[in-house]
């Protein structure tokens, strides 16, 4: 039986992705255009991974550069800047998720385990006033499975009533890693062992 609900953020509570790869386009416009193509790539294939390795990527595998912990925070401070203000508008929340979460935040324990900057992440929240929905808001630069993994050991909740609902690979890494199920949303790629959430209105949680 469920019990506990760990949600994603970027995709599936918020339809953020548009917004952060132009960002990422914005944060290293002077640079080449095939470079940049190559990050855009690797951001959109790995969704639950942090802007500071996203961008520590970028340099050390797509320029072969090595960058200092300051100068990868002195960009992630320019990403951040270029996208908060913008994610933090209603319009950008997927109605569906909300949907769910409004009508049964009091009948599951639910918390965000999300790869965006923790910061960020409790700033939009509670600007779209979301705050009200979790128990606890986690973001990076800790690494998901481990927020995953305090989560789990903060609670005391058991692994066969918890879930994670994202839509990414790195998402189902982090599920598996800490032994919980995993259910895939906003990916079809994501269809594993049948766990997929087409819509909230027709999930298994409504059966």
């Amino acid at each position: 039986m469920i019990k506990n609900i760990i949600f994603d953020f970027d995709g599936v509570i918020l339809d953020s992705i548009p917004v952060k790869t132009e960002a990422f386009r914005k944060l290293f416009k002077d640079f080449l255009k095939e470079n940049v193509d190559e990050l855009i790539e690797y951001h959109i294939q790995n969704g639950g991974i942090s802007r500071y390795k996203k961008i520590e990527y970028f340099f050390t595998k797509i320029l072969n550069k090595s960058i200092t912990n300051e100068d990868v925070l002195k960009y992630a401070e320019k990403y951040s800047q270029i996208t908060k203000e913008e994610l933090a508008q209603m319009k950008y929340l997927i109605k569906d998720t909300l949907d769910f979460i409004k009508q049964n935040f009091k009948k599951y324990n639910m918390h965000i385990a999300s790869g965006a900057d923790e910061e960020d992440l409790k700033y939009i929240c509670n600007k779209l006033d979301l705050k009200k929905y979790f128990l606890s808001i986690n973001g990076s630069p800790k690494v998901k499975s481990e927020i995953v993994k305090d989560i789990l050991d903060n609670n005391s909740y058991k692994k066969e009533e918890t879930i994670l609902i994202g839509d990414s690979i790195n998402d189902y890494e982090a599920s598996y890693s800490n032994k919980i199920e995993f259910y895939g949303y906003n990916n079809k790629t994501l269809m594993i062992d049948n766990n997929y959430i087409e819509t909230f209105k027709r999930s298994i949680f409504n059966v």
